[in-house]
């Protein structure tokens, strides 16, 4: 299968370097699965789940939000946050959606669609940690 080049960047460090044969990226518009050859695209990231496959093994790795641009160079995501879903501290993530639930009751309006849509996406995050646990 051909590969590509693709760089994953926090904050904190360069989380990925090198060639690998797919990465699936969380969009806000949607899911998006890079190929090599993809077209070149900038791709807003929600919170989620990124699926990169290299040597026929996927590694799942939690974003929290950022930029993807897709050139002719490759890949490269620019995350808010990026932790690899071996290096989760689970009830750490579990008491931040519990924190993000309990101050929901003092926003309204616009500040609360966008807090219980960033809650939602959190919790999709969890249902699918828990049930990657489970196989």
């Amino acid at each position: 299968m051909a590969t590509f080049h693709f760089d994953l960047v926090s904050p904190e460090k360069l989380a990925f370097s090198g060639e690998v044969e797919q990465v699936d990226i969380p969009g806000i518009e949607g899911d998006v699965g890079v190929m090599a050859g993809h077209a070149p695209a900038v791709i807003a990231l929600r919170p989620g789940i990124m699926n990169v496959t290299t040597a026929g093994k996927t590694e799942k790795i939690i974003v929290l939000g950022g930029l993807a641009e897709v050139s002719e160079k490759g890949l490269t995501v620019l995350a808010d946050v990026a932790t690899s879903l071996a290096e989760l501290d689970r009830e750490a993530f579990a008491k931040d959606i519990s924190e993000m639930e309990e101050k929901l009751s003092g926003q309204e309006g616009n500040a609360l669609d966008r807090a219980i849509e960033r809650l939602d996406q959190f919790k999709v995050i969890q249902q699918n940690i828990t049930s990657t646990a489970m196989h």
